[in-house]
């Protein structure tokens, strides 16, 4: 295996722990309503987990209301008690077939709570670069001495390895920035 091969199978591991950390971000809770929220709530219905989205359709009216509207009936009472055992802090009104949820203004102590969660995460995404950085690393170490592998061309690999991080790195600072701003917006 080659050397940039190498390299690309860390960039491609560090963009996929972005990807994570950016769909993480987006089930925080800011200001405004948004499907990602409630989307991914496990709901125990037909002797299973399901999630939201697979159960109903879910749109927002106004951008501080969500509606679920299921489409089986049935399922609507689970949805509304999924929700309120989740920890966002959120509870519904039934009106007819659908789940109207009102989000209230976040107090400013609730807003740093948030900016705490979202930092342990931008936190773990960083952990997880430095560990694909370390497994790579490793990898460039013990196949550098391969044949046809110069210590120039081991030594380059290695800086390149450290640029890839540190851009990585700064992606994820990126987001966090970002989605600080967007729950400290009032």
């Amino acid at each position: 295996m080659a050397l940039d091969d190498f390299l690309l199978e860390a960039e491609e591991k560090m963009t996929k722990t972005e990807q994570v950390v950016v769909n993480e971000f987006a089930g925080v809770r800011t200001g405004k309503a948004s499907a990602s929220l409630v989307e991914n709530i496990l709901v125990e219905i037909y002797g299973s987990q399901m999630r939201i989205r697979e159960l109903a359709g879910i749109t927002t009216p106004e951008p501080r209301t969500l509606a679920i509207q299921p489409w089986d009936a049935t399922s609507l009472q689970p949805i509304e008690k999924a929700i309120q055992k989740s920890n966002l802090g959120l509870s519904g009104a039934v009106q007819g077939r659908m789940l109207r949820i009102f989000f209230p203004e976040l107090s400013q102590e609730r807003r740093l709570e948030f900016v705490k969660i979202i930092k342990k995460m931008a936190e773990d995404a960083r952990v997880a670069i430095r560990h694909v950085r370390r497994d790579t690393m490793d990898l460039l170490k013990k196949h550098g001495h391969d044949s046809g592998v110069t210590e120039d061309d081991g030594k380059q690999a290695e800086k390149d390895l450290q640029k890839l991080t540190d851009e990585y790195i700064g992606k994820i600072d990126k987001h966090l920035a970002a989605k600080e701003i967007e729950i400290m917006k009032v």
